[in-house]
């Protein structure tokens, strides 16, 4: 074979890129066949932040482009069979055309309403009431697929900033038949989506319980291949979940934010400069005597530690020395003296070197926490410098429960297989959000440094209420790993849950009062 027959050998095996319809148009034609972005994203195997990029002018490539073309064409083919049949029903004469009572019933039933600047498929009004998604009760609203109260009175959680819509005008609906799709791409199985993939789940922990189902059908019900399928997928369905639990939310999220360097990794396999507090204390001297001494294991650190207060925007740069509880970021401060070391950690953690460092949000607060009036253990920290932006606790708060709750029914449930999953999802998103190749969708190292601090404030705070109820601390490890001599289980409830406390390990420690002894 000649050079040149190798090179058109190649050339021919380069096959032409889909074709794909301006950005504006493949929202409109999404919006037209009334689907939400999460339902589309599910069938391309994509998150929702993703088709929106798509939406707004970037292009796929590869095979989920060949995909995106087979839908978008679909699309196009059946709506303009649509509206060629409505134009039709319209021409005829008023007098053959009469609405039942039950046609108008479906015609309510399938019309939605929609705020100035709201998508279409954000709210629709309900013919029949759901259970809402927060509080349970009836529901004559559905948000982004999901039933839920729109006025206050109806629900205390609903997200701010919503108000009740008021239903359009009812009009005939028309059936149409299912119209012939455009023939499949070339590709083989799984090329085309996805036959359930549309299907709008009644909730967001459905999404994690679908996605197990799911993994065990494709493996024949073999829960090693399973589970290994659904740690691999862990990060994107953790962005696609969500995606889901921020719709109507009050807040929006800037994804990928203009970072300071503090918070750039100085060299491809080194740190930033922001100081976790990691807790890594053994007591320097145990009481007199021989002790039993139990290590508890802290169930679902990172999982409780995404309720914390995280920055919504572009983190902005402040000096000076006081401190605004309604922002959030990291701070450079010169930490104060800690005279406690024989009985409890260090809030900042085990730090070699002296002076000044930059520190999380939750860091800063557990210092000031510990100068206040309640519990007088140190001097405030000084604060030389911020980085910050307007917070929230509760961004994360949905995105939690639905991982809590799938959690906790699995934990009823003896379902190790959920139990590994959800901890993948949660451990992965927060260990991902920073400089990964493993999550494009969100790059939030100041979010990432904040959460794991919470954790281990969060262990901190344990330690403390052990102390204080007369329960010598004798270690403290990372996020989840407290060691105590005494009755525990007068202080922490035992279980498996994400309130309680298991026993990791038991030993024995101290002096051997009449050896002199150390065990």
């Amino acid at each position: 074979m000649s050079d040149f027959d190798a090179i058109d050998s190649l050339l021919d095996a380069v096959g032409p890129e889909a074709e794909l319809p301006p950005c504006q148009v493949r929202r409109e034609l999404r919006e037209r066949a009334r689907l939400s972005k999460a339902q589309v994203a599910r069938a391309l195997g994509v998150s929702p932040s993703t088709l929106s990029g798509w939406e707004s002018g970037r292009d796929p490539i590869g095979e989920v482009r060949t995909k995106y073309a087979y839908l978008l064409d679909g699309l196009n083919a059946k709506l303009t069979t649509e509206t060629e049949t409505e134009t039709e029903t319209t021409a005829e004469p008023a007098e053959e055309r009469s609405v039942t009572p039950d046609t108008a019933a479906a015609a309510v039933a399938s019309t939605s309403s929609t705020e100035p600047g709201q998508d279409e498929d954000e709210v629709e009004l309900l013919a029949v009431p759901e259970p809402c998604v927060l509080c349970g009760r009836p529901a004559k609203q559905r948000v982004a697929g999901f039933a839920q109260h729109l006025d206050p009175s109806g629900c205390q959680e609903i997200p701010a900033g919503n108000s009740k819509s008021s239903p359009a005008a009812p009009s005939a609906h028309v059936h149409v038949p299912r119209t012939a799709r455009p023939p499949r791409p070339a590709g083989g199985k799984g090329t085309a989506p996805r036959g359930r993939a549309f299907q709008e789940p009644s909730g967001p922990a459905d999404l994690i319980h679908e996605a197990v189902h799911a993994a065990l059908a494709e493996h024949q019900g073999d829960v090693e291949a399973a589970s290994a399928a659904l740690l691999k997928r862990a990060i994107p369905d953790a962005m696609c979940l969500l995606d889901e639990t921020r719709k109507g939310a009050r807040y929006d999220v800037i994804a990928h934010p203009w970072i300071p360097d503090i918070l750039r990794k100085q060299t491809s396999k080194g740190a930033d400069q922001i100081w976790e507090a990691r807790p890594k204390w053994t007591r320097p001297e145990l009481p007199p005597g021989k002790h039993e001494v139990t290590a508890l294991d802290i169930n679902g650190a990172y999982l409780s530690a995404l309720k914390t207060h995280l920055p919504l925007g572009q983190l902005e740069h402040s000096t000076g020395f006081a401190h605004d509880r309604r922002r959030a970021g990291v701070h450079l401060i010169t930490p104060p003296a800690w005279e406690h070391e024989a009985v409890l950690p260090n809030p900042i953690g085990q730090r070699d070197e002296p002076g000044p460092l930059w520190v999380t949000e939750p860091t800063l607060r557990l210092l000031l926490r510990l100068s206040g009036p309640k519990h007088r253990l140190c001097e405030p920290p000084e604060i030389h410098e911020s980085y910050t932006s307007g917070a929230t606790e509760n961004l994360l708060e949905k995105f939690r429960i639905a991982l809590k709750d799938a959690r906790d029914t699995a934990l009823a449930g003896g379902d190790e297989l959920t139990l590994e999953y959800v901890k993948a999802m949660y451990s992965k998103f927060v260990s991902t959000m920073g400089e990964s190749n493993y999550n494009r969708e969100l790059y939030r190292p100041d979010w990432m440094h904040i959460i794991r601090s919470q954790a281990f404030a969060n262990l901190w705070m344990k330690a403390l209420k052990a102390h204080d109820a007369g329960l010598p601390v004798v270690r403290a490890m990372g996020t989840d790993e407290l060691h105590v001599i005494g009755d525990w289980r007068r202080v922490f409830p035992e279980g498996r849950g994400v309130t309680e406390v298991k026993v990791k390990d038991t030993y024995t420690a101290g002096t051997d009062a009449s050896t002199g002894e150390e065990q």
